[in-house]
């Protein structure tokens, strides 16, 4: 039987597809039914006992290990990113009630367009079901009153994705307990330039040197503060090209966990790392007067 269950072995490969749609399709009710749960009780508990400490106002993830997590359940690698999907609902709806205000997550980066054309595509494809699957009625971001921001850039997506995405931040921008920032098509050194060559269109009329607030003002990520947390998982302590401009006075926590075995768990300790080290961070970002935090 192609979806048998084997003690000494786990899941078989076919079992875990079946069981990621199923979780899929149940995620908005289950959802719902775990607000009244004893286990969601239980998480807010300590949720407000993390919140007599500092509360960090904005955590960055880097989704490393989707396919990684594919590849070691003998699946297909689109499935990896869709267990990650998951994860991702499960951490939104726990920042939520911990009081984080941002969360931004590195979801694909223009150096991921040279893989292969099938998976390019088939991110795509998923990307764009689950914006579409995100603006239904009940969905994670009307329940919680997330604002989506796409940053990156986007020219380089193709039409549906984008169109997509442009309707998402429109239908999304009322809400504000929860901004949650997709970096897609995007690196660091892209979001620089891009900074650099729209301050010199700026000051090639008054001819003004230009200083470093400038050059924030027209980064990608202009108007969200920098983050207080970088998480990133699988292990791995690269920054890939991500936030280099923003991350100078973040924590960087990088829990072993492939990105969709990431859980509470993972989050708690990043926040209780930030707590122990949030005075002398505070105290590196006052010392830079120029920097916009």
């Amino acid at each position: 039987m192609c979806c048998s269950f084997d003690i000494q072995k786990g899941f078989s490969p076919m079992l875990m597809i079946k069981l990621l749609q199923m979780m899929e399709r149940q995620s908005s009710s289950l959802v719902v039914r775990l607000l009244g749960s004893s286990a969601s009780y239980m998480r807010r508990f300590l949720f407000r006992v993390l919140s007599v400490g500092p509360v960090p106002h904005h955590v960055a993830f880097i989704l490393d290990g989707n396919r990684r997590f594919a590849r070691k359940w003998k699946m297909e690698d689109v499935m990896g990113y869709r267990a990650g999907f998951l994860s991702l609902m499960t951490l939104i709806k726990c920042c939520y009630e911990l009081g984080v205000k941002y969360i931004t997550i590195y979801v694909f980066s223009i150096e991921n367009f040279k893989r292969k054309p099938d998976e390019v595509r088939s991110v795509m494809d998923l990307m764009l079901e689950k914006i579409e699957g995100l603006l239904k009625e009940e969905s994670i971001l009307e329940q919680y009153g997330v604002r989506l921001e796409f940053v990156g850039n986007l020219k380089l997506l193709n039409e549906s994705v984008r169109i997509s995405a442009e309707k998402a931040m429109k239908a999304t921008a009322c809400n504000d307990r929860v901004i949650l920032v997709v970096a897609v098509a995007y690196t660091s050194t892209d979001e620089m330039v891009h900074a650099a060559e729209q301050c010199c269109q700026d000051k090639s009329v008054d001819g003004k040197l230009v200083e470093v607030a400038d050059v924030e003002r027209h980064m990608y990520m202009a108007g969200v503060p920098d983050p207080d947390i970088l998480v990133r998982t699988s292990g791995e302590t690269r920054l890939s090209n991500f936030l280099l401009w923003q991350t100078s006075n973040s924590l960087l926590y990088s829990p072993k966990a492939l990105w969709p075995d990431v859980g509470l768990h993972h989050l708690i300790w990043a926040v209780l790392n930030f707590q122990r080290v949030q005075p002398y961070l505070r105290t590196r970002r006052n010392y830079l007067p120029l920097s916009t935090q």
